[in-house]
């Protein structure tokens, strides 16, 4: 299911922000060892006991990153910026191109002149400026604007990231600033970034020191779908309403048929009821309607299950919020929409892969890769069953695949949500 917390976890020198307990040094004051350069050719050098970035790349990027991946972890450092651009690269990776270069894409953690967006999230390398977000977090301007105050132009500045499953969080000089959920991956090196500028000239872009990690694990996926010991696929941990509208291909893809005289839903339900947690699947709709539930109940009606769908319709309303009704008691409809935004990142033809976090009462989709939906619902559910859904009464073709889920323990949200 999920390795976390390597060694355990010694929960109240962890919460504590201002705590050391755990944390080893990634950098020695003395040397480069366990660093080695990517992407650009800026160049990296200890200098008075920190390391120095200088400017020496007109059209890449540079970073300078861990020869080794962190999965879940509290990462602190100091950064001073003296000119440019920077940032603080984590869970991420590296590309190589045809031309024998390569570039480093992942999370990042910016390092500005501007304290408005120093601390927040850009995603380097993947989704960037896609449809006209910069940043990966929403921060909220009140927040912004108590961090910005904490900043210190020219001078040292304490910076500290948090990865804790799909929770991502940075303070700026013990200052909160990021709280978002995120799916897209949950380990990478670590990297410290000199942005290309067009003219190089060998200046400091950025200094860092004091640089340490506390480790806490990895986390992992508990995939639905899982292939047996003779070669074929099977349901794992859940199990199939009305079976003969499923069949598994021999690649792993569930194949879902349903007719519109039969009025019940077609369903795939866990066996486990969850409360906190992230939960995904990948699909092609071919006709129908469909969904991902979540915190559901079953009850006595044709649909079978009362709770929350991450719609699956083909349109606008893919990874919307839609509440349904019980045996004896109202649904709520449309709870949450953005279908703008949403004809935007779907694919109109392929696998689209939808997400949603459901955390206490803030609930997150995520469609492709792209926040569609982030809100505090106080009536919400606070646990229940996952599926997938063929609605009744309708002529409805799915493909399912990485039909996965990762609980957020109690332990975890200990730190989540730690100030």
């Amino acid at each position: 299911m999920k390795a976390w917390i390597a060694g355990g976890l010694a929960l109240a020198g962890m919460v504590a922000l201002g705590a050391e307990e755990g944390f080893v040094s990634l950098f020695d004051g003395k040397t480069l060892e366990g660093w080695e350069r990517r992407g650009g050719q800026s160049t990296y050098a200890v200098e008075d006991g920190t390391i120095a970035g200088r400017v020496n790349d007109a059209g890449r990027n540079t970073f300078l990153c861990t020869k080794r991946s962190y999965g879940d972890f509290i990462l602190r450092l100091e950064f001073k910026l003296e000119s440019g651009n920077s940032g603080v690269q984590f869970r991420s990776a590296a590309r190589q191109h045809a031309d024998k270069t390569e570039s480093v894409f992942g999370y990042q953690a910016e390092i500005a002149g501007d304290p408005n967006v120093t601390a927040r999230i850009y995603d380097e390398g993947r989704r960037g400026f896609k449809f006209g977000r910069t940043w990966l977090d929403n921060t909220e301007p009140d927040v912004i604007a108590r961090s910005a105050a904490a900043y210190k132009r020219g001078d040292w500045n304490n910076l500290e990231i948090q990865c804790v499953g799909p929770s991502i969080r940075t303070w700026l000089n013990g200052v909160p600033v990021v709280n978002f959920f995120d799916s897209e991956s949950f380990s990478g090196f670590i990297g410290l970034q000199v942005h290309a500028v067009k003219e190089p000239d060998g200046k400091v872009c950025a200094r860092w020191r004091n640089i340490r990690i506390k480790e806490l694990g990895t986390s992992q996926w508990t995939p639905f779908f899982a292939k047996g010991a003779d070669g074929a696929y099977k349901l794992q941990h859940a199990r199939f309403v009305l079976p003969d509208d499923w069949s598994f291909r021999d690649d792993g893809v569930l194949v879902g048929k349903h007719r519109a005289n039969e009025k019940r839903d077609g369903l795939v339900v866990s066996d486990k009821v969850y409360s906190d947690f992230i939960v995904r699947v990948s699909y092609q709709l071919f006709g129908g309607n469909s969904a991902l539930y979540f915190r559901a109940e079953e009850v006595n009606t044709p649909w079978l299950l009362k709770g929350f769908q991450n719609e699956i319709a083909g349109g606008a309303k893919d990874s919307a919020l839609w509440h349904t009704a019980g045996d004896k008691t109202p649904g709520r409809g449309w709870v949450a929409q953005n279908d703008e935004f949403i004809l935007k990142v779907r694919n109109k033809e392929g696998w689209n892969t939808t997400c949603t976090v459901a955390y206490g009462d803030r609930i997150v989709e995520i469609l492709n890769g792209q926040r569609t939906i982030d809100i505090i619902d106080p009536l919400c559910e606070k646990s229940g069953k996952v599926g997938l859904q063929l609605h009744g009464s309708a002529n409805v073709e799915m493909w399912f695949k990485d039909f996965e889920i990762l609980e957020i323990t109690p332990e975890m949200k200990a730190l989540i949500d730690r100030k």
